[in-house]
């Protein structure tokens, strides 16, 4: 879903290009993922080139900004850095997270076993939400029951969420920490708004994978899942 003029785009010379590439390997090694979201257009080279040293060292001030902020708020281990000038977001990660083609990115704490989950399915999992400062701004472990959806359903804001796509290959008793950006995310107001261009994290836990049937009782009909 497209917001305003909003464009996005990786620079990085150590990750190749596909549909989902995963990031361990011979890249043990720390590296910054930039992840670069434009409203207006680029400076020229020559402008960019006579600004480089400043910008280098605004982006360590700020990337050093915002590690103080996550500590205060007490952000997880190996939790994604931020590093924000407006409305360009450059996202940094250690090497073992997954960036992929759609722009999500993400970092499996436990892979789990058996089947991954097919549209039409039912998925019960729990979450903790997080903000770009490392804030937990929701939790289903807090609430005091999980969460459920059907795959496929378009269940989750907008169709092409985010929030599905980094669930969709998980297996039940993995978790993962999924970076949804902000084209992927629920919309937040007019496109325009600060808000709608934040970054999302979620840490999710999956439970079980269900299989459901549709069930008709007369004139009332309803979808069993077991």
């Amino acid at each position: 879903m497209e917001r305003g003029q909003m464009k996005g785009k990786w620079l990085s010379s150590q990750i190749r290009s596909s549909s989902c590439v995963d990031g361990k390997g011979e890249l043990k090694r720390r590296y910054i993922l930039f992840f670069l979201v434009q409203t207006g257009v680029f400076a020229s080279s020559s402008a960019f080139g006579s600004t480089n040293s400043k910008r280098l060292y605004d982006e360590r001030r700020l990337l050093e900004q915002n590690k103080r902020i996550q500590k205060a708020n007490n952000a997880p281990q190996d939790f994604p850095n931020f590093i924000r000038q407006g409305f360009e977001v450059q996202v940094v990660t250690s090497g073992d997270y997954v960036k992929c083609d759609s722009g999500l990115i993400y970092l499996d704490i436990r892979v789990g076993n058996g089947e991954q989950p097919k549209d039409g399915q039912q998925v019960t999992f729990h979450y903790v939400g997080y903000n770009e400062s490392g804030r937990r701004i929701d939790s289903t472990y807090l609430q005091g029951s999980p969460a459920k959806i059907r795959m496929g359903t378009k269940a989750l804001v907008p169709d092409d969420s985010g929030f599905e796509k980094g669930i969709q290959d998980m297996k039940p008793g993995g978790k993962r920490r999924i970076i949804i950006p902000p084209e992927l995310g629920p919309p937040v107001g007019p496109s325009t708004f600060f808000s709608s261009k934040q970054f999302e994290v979620f840490d999710v836990e999956l439970l079980s994978v269900q299989d459901c049937q549709r069930r008709t009782i007369g004139f009332y009909s309803d979808v069993v899942c077991n």
